[in-house]
Order: structure tokens, then C-alpha cells, then sequence
């Protein structure tokens, strides 16, 4: 179905969040970098929810509070220090980072601030040991320029990352905080963007706009888009974690259906006179003997099973709002987050699952009896089967997910799955999270150093792309390979380097082609360092080595690169041979075959130099041997 954006009041913003690849973090001196090895050591933690100054608290931080989940952080000694444990005041932000934000902000056309101030953002899923987030509010009033029209930056703040989720049990979540603290940049649009496609266009060219820094990170969990979307009638909705440039349109089209379904199913709940009825009943003796294996299980660990009735329901609660989801997986979701349980049963979908007409029956006439109100066709019973106050909490979430249902479209904050649908995660945070953080003064900017940033920002993408093919003669497929590469500022640095001995495209060509050829063949590219490609190309200087050689010495250097290039040539049989040493193999090679040479003449050319080529791959330049062949098949055929 073809949707009218325009038509529907489509309002998209985008909240982008990206690492910076800097020295240290931004409030210690520790390194940036994450680590897979086994930490030195873990603490634990309790984080509780507190009123703001005037008597407020935040609904989403309320949420995460109710969970009542115990927090583990693991660290690391040498590469972690007391300010991530929340065990040491911060230190002075990183004076690398604040530039990189400055640098943005000019690209992006906007106003910095005179003073920035740090602020703790109250966060308390556990993600950061201090149960806040530091952030500075850097530049505001900016825009970008994409091929859909103008995009407004309303904001940049320069920001602490969270932890690192390692792993996640009923009543705990581990964390690992040696991302907590990297230089974190958060962009913020306005809501300009009114069409899946300006989305992603604008996304892009955010994301250019930092990769011309230079300075930010690359790889899957560095960049980060969170999602605003709302249509006319609809409500705003934060979609968080889509990591995938490709996946933002999908993610804003499947929103709107689930907006545009979930205001089609409030008109019918409010033509119905939809209620939900504010009263839990006790079922538990009803299906003592069930043959459901789910309740089975929740009866054995001496659980209990509990319902409500939402009048006007049913057969809505399987009505489809995605691909793949109906409403009732919107209850399920509430169910699972505000009660940590696995899921819920209604009687849209009933007889099933083990539960028979029978039983349904018996729960909707008691029920009926409980409550003293007749049960028709157009109702629908909700219930769940756990411990007691899991089933308890769960109920109270599914039944204030029902009264929304029946307003329209709640104000919540979602997370995005692979295939473009959303889960609930918590409400929206409210206004009041935000405070002054005490540790850190206020920095006062310097407008000498704005216009010395000014004066020296980076070169877009779109004119480096244009700098490459005429400085550098690349043609436009590797020139657009290169703009775009993390190595890019390698590959200038070692044409200059190299300027006169080794052609760009060469530099180029090895840097991104045979890189990725070799890592598709399993090789371990991390283990390749600039020093390794400076070592090659002066190989290829000083003819230790010849060209085609580099896709073996590249992968050489890969499985050992502790081993110089002398020692790879020899253990992968590649020292090069003077012209004379080749010339000599190549005549026995034309002398074995000379049959083949006098039959076809100078059309023996092709299988002479395959049997060459066999034999001095990597040796000897190609064209050197080509040479060669071409001189002694003439010199045959004089004879």
C-alpha cells in the first residue's frame, strides 16, 4: 500500500549518537578501547529512582526502578580506573573531544554556545554506574543540506557512552564498563524530515559530515540512530538502536502503519464504549489441573494465575497493527517489561495452547460472577500465570497499555528489531531528569580557538571524492571506496610518502580490494598495522618483492605480525629474483615447450606466460616477464 506522507502529518526526528575516536575518555584518562578478555574484577550495585527539585520523578526512570534488578559492572585494572566505578570525582573533559564537537557544529552550520555547562541526565537501566549521564550542550540552531530540502540541527551535546550489556538474568544485568565514558557526540534534529526516504538521506549525510573529521570511531555499536515519529492524531514515539543506515526507512514506514492501525482500532474500542475493568481475579483453582504446559509450570513453582476483562476488546486483540504483530503483542510487551514474565493468554485466541473450550467457559462465567457484569462476544479476558507479584505487576501493565489503546497512540519509547518492527521498552522520559552537574565548572569557549577550528575545517566527502580522481588519477569507483574508508587518511599520507614510486591506485587498491580479499578468506586484518604497509611498499621500492606478491605478504603479515617482510618473502617462497635469475628460468620454460612455440608463433604467448607466471608469481614483476616471453619466443622463432 502506497502511503501519503504529506497527507498523514509524517513528522520525523533524528537522534544520532557517535563515538569519537580520541586518546582517552571524556571525564579520565583511561584508553577508549573495548576489551574481550577476561576482567580483573565486578562489583555490584542498587539503583533507586528520586524526586527532581520540585517533587517530580521521571516516569521512564520509574520503570526501570519497579524491575527491582540488581546491576554488576565488571572493569578491568589497567584500563579502568575509579571515575567509571562512580568511585572518584570526574575529571576535566577531554580537551580532543570538545574540539572534534566544535568541528562538527561549524560543519553543520550551527550557533555554539558561549559556556557549556555539564548536566547528569538520570538514567537508571543500570547502563551507568552513577545512575546519570553527563552531558554538555555544545552548539544548538544548525542545519544540514540534503537532496529532499534543509534539515534543522537543533542540538549537539558532547556526552559520556553507557556501559557495555553483557548478559541478562531475571533479577540481574551485567555490565562491562570499559565503554562507559567514551566521547559520545548526540545530534539532534527537528521534526523536518517527513518522508522514510529524507530520513535516511539525512542520517547519510550526518554521517558524512562526522566520518570528515577523521576522528570517529568505525564499526557496528559506534554510531547509533534513535528515531522520533509521530502522525497527525498519532503520538511521538522514540524508536532507539537502529545501527542499520538501510533499516531507518523501513523502521519510519512500519511505524506509521502501527500508528495509522492503532488509531483505527481506538475509533472501533470508543464506538464500542471500550473499558477496562480496574479489578485482578483469582483463577488459579479454576485451572489446577490444566493441561497448558506454561501454567503447569508456573503452578509447580506455587504461582499463580490471575485475569481482568477489558470490555469491548474483543477480537481486537488479534486484530495485525505490524507485519507479523497485533495488539495483543503490544499487552505481551508491557506484560513482559513491567512484570518479567514470559507472556499472557486472552481469549481472542482461545480454545489453544493446551487450554480447552471448557476451561474458558469456567474462567469467563466466574469472572462474570466476580465481577457482576455480564460478559458478551465484544469482551475479551486477559490473564497470566506466575509468581505472585510478576502476575501482579504484569496485569497493572497490561491494563494501563489497554486504557491507552482505547486514547489512541501512547507516548512511549520503543526499540527497533531487524525487520523494522518495534518493541515497547519504557514511557518517554519526562523534562524532569536533568541537573547541574557539581563536579565539573563551567568552560568558557574560546572564541580564538572557534576561529582557528573555523579557519581549518575538513574537506567534505563530495570534494574529496572530486580531489582523488583528478590529483590522484583514481577512477571513480575507488575514489568512492576510499572517501568513505577508515584508511582514507593512510592512503593520502602514503601517496605522499610514496609520490613518484608507487602509483595511487596501487596504494588504493591494496588498501581497500586486497584487504577485503584476504579477510574474506578468514586472514585477521585487525593484526595488520600502518607499520606493516609501509614495510610492503618499500619492499616494492627497493624490488625485494614484486606486486603481485602483495596479496600473499598482506596475508603474511596478517597470520604473523611479528615477522619482518624479509621473513614472509622466504617462508611464502617470494624473494625476488634480478632480472637475470628470471630470465634464465623463462628461457628453460620457452626451450621445454618450443614444440608449442613453433606451431602457434607469437599465439603461444598466452600459454607460455601461464606456466611462467606459475612459477614466478610474486617473484618478479608481470610485466617484466611478459617481456621477457614476448624476447625469447621471437629469438625461437628466428632460428
Amino acid at each position: 500500500m502506497e502511503l501519503d506522507y504529506k497527507k498523514l502529518g509524517l513528522k520525523v526526528g533524528l537522534e544520532i549518537h557517535q563515538q569519537l575516536d580520541t586518546d582517552r575518555k571524556l571525564f579520565c584518562h583511561c584508553p577508549t578501547t573495548l576489551r574481550e578478555d577476561e576482567p580483573h574484577g565486578e562489583i555490584k550495585r542498587f539503583l533507586r529512582v528520586s524526586q527532581s527539585e520540585m517533587g517530580d520523578i521521571d516516569r521512564a526512570a520509574l520503570v526501570e526502578w519497579k524491575k527491582g534488578k540488581c546491576y554488576i559492572y565488571q572493569y578491568y585494572n589497567d584500563t579502568t580506573c575509579l571515575v567509571e566505578l562512580d568511585e572518584e570525582p570526574p575529571h576535566l573533559p577531554s580537551q580532543e573531544a570538545l574540539e572534534v564537537a566544535l568541528q562538527v557544529a561549524l560543519l553543520m552550520n550551527m550557533n555554539v554556545v558561549d559556556e557549556i555547562h555539564t548536566m547528569r541526565k538520570i538514567v537508571i537501566d543500570g547502563s551507568n554506574t552513577s545512575g546519570f549521564q553527563r552531558t554538555m550542550f555544545v552548539a544548538k540552531d544548525g542545519y544540514v543540506e540534503t537532496e529532499y530540502g534543509k534539515v534543522g540541527i537543533s542540538s549537539l551535546c558532547l556526552e559520556e557512552d553507557a556501559s557495555r550489556r553483557i548478559e541478562e538474568g531475571e533479577d540481574y544485568i551485567k555490565y562491562r564498563v570499559d565503554r562507559l565514558g567514551i566521547p559520545l557526540l548526540e545530534i539532534s534534529t527537528e521534526p523536518d524530515i517527513d518522508s522514510p526516504e529524507m530520513g535516511r538521506e539525512t542520517a547519510r549525510r550526518i554521517g558524512k559530515i562526522l566520518r570528515a573529521t577523521g576522528k570517529v570511531k568505525r564499526g557496528l555499536g559506534t554510531i547509533r540512530q534513535d528515531i522520533n515519529i509521530s502522525i497527525r492524531e498519532g503520538a511521538r514515539v522514540e524508536i532507539k538502536g537502529v545501527q542499520d543506515l538501510d533499516l531507518i526507512e523501513k523502521v519510519i514506514e512500519r511505524e506509521v502503519v502501527r500508528q495509522m492501525n492503532l488509531l483505527d482500532i481506538a475509533r472501533i474500542l470508543r464506538e464500542r464504549r471500550a473499558k477496562v475493568v480496574d479489578k485482578v481475579v483469582d483463577i488459579t483453582e479454576l485451572l489446577r489441573d490444566t493441561r497448558c504446559k506454561v501454567l503447569q509450570r508456573a503452578l509447580k513453582r506455587g504461582g499463580k494465575i490471575k485475569g481482568i476483562l477489558l470490555k469491548g476488546f474483543g477480537g481486537l486483540i488479534i486484530r495485525e497493527i505490524q507485519e507479523g504483530r497485533r495488539l495483543g503483542s503490544e499487552l505481551a510487551d508491557r506484560a513482559k517489561v513491567i512484570g518479567g514474565v514470559g507472556g499472557l493468554f486472552h481469549t481472542d485466541e482461545l480454545p489453544n495452547y493446551g487450554i480447552t473450550e471448557e476451561e474458558v467457559e469456567r474462567i469467563k462465567n466466574y469472572i462474570q460472577r466476580e465481577l457482576g457484569m455480564e460478559i458478551t462476544s465484544e469482551d475479551a479476558l486477559v490473564f497470566i500465570g506466575d509468581e505472585e507479584e510478576k502476575v501482579d505487576r504484569a496485569l497493572e501493565g497490561v491494563m494501563e497499555r489497554a486504557r491507552e489503546a482505547i486514547e489512541g497512540v501512547p507516548e512511549e519509547t520503543r526499540k527497533a528489531l531487524e525487520n523494522g518492527n518495534t518493541t515497547y521498552l519504557r514511557p518517554l522520559p519526562g523534562a524532569a531528569r536533568m541537573y547541574p552537574e557539581t563536579d565539573i565548572p563551567p568552560i568558557k569557549v574560546d572564541r580564538e580557538l572557534l576561529e582557528r577550528i573555523k579557519d581549518n575545517l575538513p574537506e567534505m566527502p563530495e570534494e574529496k571524492l572530486e580531489r582523488f580522481i583528478r590529483e590522484y588519477k583514481l577512477n571513480r569507483e575507488l575514489a568512492e571506496i576510499l572517501v568513505t574508508s577508515p584508511r582514507v587518511q593512510l592512503f593520502e599520507e602514503f601517496c605522499e610518502k610514496f609520490r613518484g614510486k608507487i602509483k595511487p591506485t596501487l596504494i588504493g587498491t591494496t588498501l581497500e580490494n586486497i584487504l577485503k580479499e584476504v579477510k574474506r578468506e578468514g586472514y585477521n586484518i585487525d593484526n595488520l598495522k600502518r607499520e606493516h604497509f609501509i614495510t610492503l611498499f618499500e619492499g616494492l621500492v627497493e624490488n625485494k618483492m614484486s606486486k603481485e606478491a602483495i596479496v600473499e605478504v598482506v596475508k603474511g603479515f596478517a597470520e604473523y605480525p611479528d615477522k619482518s617482510l624479509d621473513e614472509i618473502l622466504e617462508m611464502k617462497g617470494l624473494k625476488s629474483l634480478s632480472r637475470e635469475e628470471g630470465e634464465k628460468i623463462i628461457e628453460e620454460i620457452v626451450d621445454k615447450n618450443i614444440d608449442i612455440v613453433r606451431s602457434k608463433g607469437i599465439g603461444s604467448m598466452g600459454i607460455i606466460m601461464g606456466k611462467c607466471m606459475a612459477v614466478l608469481r610474486g617473484r618478479i614483476d608481470g610485466k617484466t616477464v611478459s617481456e621477457i616471453v614476448r624476447s625469447k619466443i621471437m629469438e625461437r622463432l628466428k632460428e
